[in-house]
């Protein structure tokens, strides 16, 4: 890397790399999203950064109906990450589409639903109501492996068979689906299959990883569930890994990758290891101006290391690094 910065250091002037990302059908002007789950049903982060600068705002998961959530406790910091158990609270498909959709849509930004339920039916009836969404939806995220709500033992996303049915029962929506995915199952790759399988155009890995903190002073957790997820820095190698390691086996498959990016150089890891775009999440409850301060500084490494597309980008770990 350091031969391409300095073979690039008097080339400031030059255009800047194409960073048009594509993840199936779905063209963005750049890779850089908001992750669901950490920016809110709306328009929350517009008073820090222009949302219509971004690839595309993915919004906090939404079911057919109105959910609470899990009891307080909800956030507890951890070294290098945190942990939620917020529980997917939401206003359900319907009231999102006509409380929170409008302003958003008034932002310019490009927008992903981002959906889930507790049975086939449930993940069904959420798509269904997305059909006749306006086209700024660009896409559907199928959340599969939310492990604030779903146990070990029952997340769809552990499961091919369970999450090919879901991705099917998905199709309502009418517009493209990607699949999120837990790196928790030795069965990754076969489980993106399965998503594929199903009719998902791309998977997002990863979500978040499960875990616990007691209090020493109680022997209790800290968290009003118990457990919850963790998310932040701790999980970025982990998301590098389930990437590198979906795209070894599914090379065609489109890939949006997440887990702990907090800088430019964090999301190159994950488009060198196959994604074709990225998410930022966690960062943001720090630094709010966080996805657009990714950008900035994943163009600055693009000239560094004389990229011109991000095709040059995704991938190139398979390919021996970068040329």
């Amino acid at each position: 890397m350091r031969r391409h910065q300095r073979a690039l250091a008097d080339r400031s002037g030059e255009a800047p790399a194409d960073l048009t990302s594509r993840i199936g059908s779905v063209t963005l002007p750049n890779p850089v999203m908001t992750a669901s789950g950490t920016a809110g049903h709306g328009t929350e982060l517009q008073p820090y950064l222009d949302l219509s600068g971004l690839g595309a705002v993915v919004v906090k998961s939404l079911a057919a109906f109105p959910w609470l959530g899990n009891p307080a406790p909800r956030l507890h910091p951890t070294t290098a990450g945190m942990l939620n158990a917020v529980g997917l609270q939401g206003p359900g498909v319907a009231a999102w589409l006509e409380d929170d959709l409008p302003a958003l849509l008034g932002t310019g930004a490009r927008i992903v639903a981002s959906i889930w339920g507790r049975s086939v039916e449930e993940y069904r009836a959420a798509a269904d109501l997305l059909a006749l969404a306006p086209s700024d939806v660009v896409a559907v995220e199928v959340n599969l492996s939310c492990p604030n709500l779903e146990d070990r033992r029952h997340m769809f996303a552990h499961s091919t068979t369970a999450t090919r049915s879901v991705m099917e029962a998905t199709a309502g929506c009418r517009r493209p689906r990607w699949a999120k995915l837990s790196p928790t199952t030795p069965e990754l790759p076969e489980v993106a299959a399965a998503a594929r399988d199903g009719g998902a155009e791309a998977v997002t890995l990863v979500n978040t990883l499960l875990g616990m903190v007691l209090d020493p002073s109680t022997g209790r957790p800290v968290l009003g569930r118990g457990g919850g997820g963790l998310s932040g820095p701790a999980i970025l190698p982990v998301a590098v890994r389930a990437v590198f390691d979906v795209r070894a086996a599914h090379p065609d498959l489109p890939i949006v990758g997440v887990g702990g990016v907090a800088s430019g150089c964090d999301a190159a890891q994950l488009l060198l290891a196959g994604a074709q775009a990225v998410q930022v999440g966690t960062a943001t409850f720090a630094d709010p101006r966080a996805p657009a301060r990714v950008l900035a500084e994943l163009q600055t490494w693009s000239a560094g290391v004389g990229v011109t597309a991000l095709a040059d980008v995704v991938g190139a770990a398979h390919r021996g690094g970068l040329a």
